[in-house]
């Protein structure tokens, strides 16, 4: 081979090879710079999503009973009619309700709370709150309303200590509107303060109130509000004063210029005395209607009569705490009285009495089984020409629950 060649040839391969080296690096280049986009992007979302920031969690509760009933009706001049049942998880001792919330950032935290009762999935409540400062707090959605305490604080029931929940108090319960809340210190004492402005009641025609529902039945809004003291320095008492006030006519309705006003009163006390703890819980509300023309079902006449009913529950537990023995300091002693008085002269009055009796056993602090005595008496205020039935009601009822903070 002639020199020229040899030179040509090692001339051709070093370009190759120069051409090569550059190519490698180029793609090198390109893949490190990708790499690095990548990993600048994750480093920005880690410093986005802080931990603590943003936060998923699910929690809820669970109930689960049996039920033993028996009924004795006797009618005015009659005689008594008995009826007995029993029930594995009926729909007042059975429910599973996971709790949804979200915390957004240290200001934002949303609750959602779906509810199955065995025939039914309903929603107890579905709301967004911002937390604007210290001790204000402002949501918006499905609630329930800072009425009382049972409905908002003692309904649950791992918290509640005996297994039916107390007549009379399902309203206002749970609407739609915006509320604030919160609470301040009052020098060694505290105060806190719970409002809301919501769709509001309903007037049916026989002068019960039901919720109004997501549509507005009329032009008007609801207030309610509730105010409460903790006058001493641990906090083991508070008292609540509640009140309510709103329209309760359909838009075009006959009703003129319905409305009702609420209003109620609460006590909480909870405190050691060794080797006991004391638990003491009641509240007592008024619901009034103004003056109203009612229909009649059985001939379709008009008639009137004073729209008041008035409920009332006191409730004391005992636990032994500081008992040496496992068993004993696990076990919790609870009674109820209840008193319910619906409008006498309606097709629905009556005066009913409850006691309720219980014996609790704490699995832990979240899990109990619980087992409820609870008798009761309706005498009937009704008007019987409106359709109302006369005669008394009494109710042995046996429970056994097991209920579950998840």
């Amino acid at each position: 081979m002639s020199p020229r060649k040899i030179v040509n040839r090692c001339m051709c391969f070093s370009c190759a090879s120069l051409l090569l080296v550059n190519t490698v690096k180029a793609q090198q280049s390109t893949v490190d710079s990708t790499l690095l986009n990548r990993v600048a992007a994750l480093e920005q979302q880690v410093a986005d999503q802080k931990h603590g920031e943003s936060h998923f969690m699910v929690v809820g509760l669970a109930t689960f009973g049996f039920v033993r009933n028996k009924t004795t009706f006797t009618p005015d001049g009659g005689p008594a009619q008995i009826s007995k049942t029993n029930s594995l998880g009926d729909a007042d001792r059975y429910e599973f309700s996971p709790m949804l919330l979200w915390r957004h950032g240290t200001k934002w935290l949303l609750e959602f709370e779906p509810a199955f009762d065995g025939s039914s999935v309903g929603v107890n409540w579905a709301n967004i709150s911002y937390f604007a400062a210290p001790g204000v707090t402002i949501r918006a959605g499905y609630f329930v309303l800072p009425f009382g305490i049972y409905n908002k604080r003692l309904a649950a029931g791992w918290i509640d200590k005996v297994a039916p929940d107390p007549v009379g108090i399902d309203l206002p319960g749970t609407d739609f509107g915006i509320g604030i809340s919160g609470g301040l210190p009052l020098g060694n004492m505290k105060w806190s303060y719970d409002v809301s402005l919501t769709n509001g009641l309903q007037l049916l025609p026989d002068g019960e109130l039901q919720n109004a529902g997501v549509t507005d039945n009329n032009t008007n809004k609801t207030v309610c509000g509730r105010l409460a003291l903790l006058p001493f320095s641990n906090s083991s008492l508070e008292i609540g004063a509640s009140g309510l006030y709103g329209g309760v006519a359909d838009a075009g309705s006959n009703y003129h210029n319905a409305n009702t006003t609420m209003y109620g009163a609460d006590l909480s006390y909870v405190n050691k005395m060794d080797p006991f703890l004391f638990n003491i819980k009641g509240q007592y509300s008024r619901i009034l209607v103004n003056s109203q023309q009612y229909m009649k079902p059985t001939d379709s006449s008009s008639y009137s009569f004073d729209n008041k009913s008035t409920s009332a529950f006191a409730q004391i537990s005992i636990r032994p705490v500081s008992a040496s023995d496992k068993l004993i300091k696990n076990l919790e002693l609870a009674f109820r009285y209840v008193n319910y008085t619906t409008p006498g002269n309606s097709i629905w009055g009556a005066k009913y009495h409850e006691e309720d009796i219980g014996l609790d056993y704490w699995l832990n602090w979240r899990s109990v089984l619980k087992f409820t005595y609870a008798w009761s008496h309706s005498l009937s205020t009704a008007n019987v020409s409106a359709g109302g039935t006369a005669g008394t009601t009494d109710m042995n009822n046996i429970y056994l629950q097991f209920s579950i903070q998840l």
